[in-house]
């Protein structure tokens, strides 16, 4: 490999990484659904989607072998700074975690704690309705099961809320956004659903 060679744009390279630490289907694809929301978002600023993929991609690598706070993300982090990862993309991956005190100081890294927590919320949504299907999914019907604090109840409804108020975008618009980044992608993440959840 090459100096010159880009690993924070190679996409296959971190989808193995990914698949490497993580068996759970449900993992992977909140990871793939984390990396189309990224990528939509990369879209609407103008920034570079592969690398923003790649950081949506590889967000929570490590959690399912680290999954305590003491470890997860410190040694994901310390893997990808071992394999070459650059440091604005390892930043963005350690300040998605509160609780690591990393802040937010790029639009990447406050897109990414803003579309995580809510892809996992919406992908709930989708999973309770008869279809299973994304495309029955309306950001007004997220907000209201937001307010049932039984549903989804390891999801930060804060985490969501703070999110949207950092990007500087309305709570309804950036569950817009992400919807309809997830129905680009509702083959991969399993949420095309029953024929009749179909769009068509």
């Amino acid at each position: 490999m090459s100096p010159e060679y880009d690993l924070s744009r190679d996409r296959q390279t971190a989808w193995e990484l990914l698949c490497s630490y993580t068996l759970s289907d449900s993992l992977r694809k909140h990871a793939l659904a984390v990396e189309c929301a990224m990528r939509a978002y990369a879209r609407r600023f103008g920034e570079d989607e592969e690398l923003w993929g790649v950081v949506g991609l590889i967000h929570d690598f490590d959690y399912e072998k680290f999954p305590d706070a003491a470890s997860h993300p410190y040694e994901g982090e310390r893997i990808l700074e071992k394999l070459g990862y650059p440091e604005n993309l390892r930043r963005a991956v350690m300040s998605h975690a509160t609780y690591t005190g990393i802040p937010r100081d790029s639009l990447m890294a406050r897109v990414l704690f803003a579309v995580d927590e809510l892809s996992g919320f919406v992908t709930a949504c989708a999973l309770v309705k008869p279809s299973r299907s994304i495309f029955e999914v309306e950001a007004r019907s997220v907000i209201k099961k937001m307010k049932d604090k039984a549903f989804a109840r390891a999801v930060s409804r804060d985490d969501i809320r703070q999110g949207a108020i950092e990007l500087g975008i309305e709570l309804e618009e950036h569950i817009d956004t992400v919807i309809a980044a997830m129905k680009g992608a509702a083959g991969e993440l399993g949420l095309v659903g029953t024929p009749e959840g179909n769009p068509q």
